[in-house]
């Protein structure tokens, strides 16, 4: 379990080194005379529609996280005892 951190460590890190140069040419992409979407949701009243999504997912994550962790406790309290 110990060799396996430095792995995941650098595949963390080789991964953040080739999404970043496509993120950047993505961004770069979009024609500077040409509305961006954000614009166009805010001027249709949507970007509040798209913000609440967001909000619902990431409390989703987070409620996800925070059970399995309770869980796994439990788990290791068990396998202590």
């Amino acid at each position: 379990m110990k060799n396996s951190l430095p792995k995941l460590r650098t595949g963390l890190l080789l991964l953040v080194a080739l999404l970043l140069p496509a993120l950047r040419i993505a961004a770069q992409a979009t024609a500077p005379n040409e509305p961006e979407m954000a614009d166009t949701l805010r001027q249709n009243g949507k970007i509040y529609v798209v913000v609440a999504v967001i909000a619902v997912v990431l409390a989703g994550l987070l409620f996800f996280l925070i059970s399995l962790d309770r869980k796994l406790s439990r788990l290791e309290k068990e396998v202590r005892e």
